[in-house]
């Protein structure tokens, strides 16, 4: 029998500060604080909330989830 493959799910959290807070363009795209890759939303959501939670008083600083198995396999 043929296993089939399961689909990877991989998230990114990562954040910085931004130059429009309505909006996700970085202001120094090279000092983003990556937190990690998880893989499930769950733990991301739990990364994106701790670090979001510590820079609250700063409305410049943006913290993110990306899925990045949606870019890995964007037909998938």
């Amino acid at each position: 029998m043929e296993e089939k493959e399961t689909k990877q799910t991989l998230y990114l959290v990562m954040g910085g500060r931004v130059t429009d807070p309505r909006a996700v363009t970085f202001a120094d795209p090279e000092s983003i604080h990556v937190a990690g890759v998880f893989d499930s939303y769950e733990n991301a959501e739990n990364a994106w909330r701790g670090n979001a939670q510590r820079t609250v008083d700063d409305a410049e600083m943006k913290y993110v989830i990306v899925h990045l198995h949606k870019l890995l396999d964007p037909e998938g």
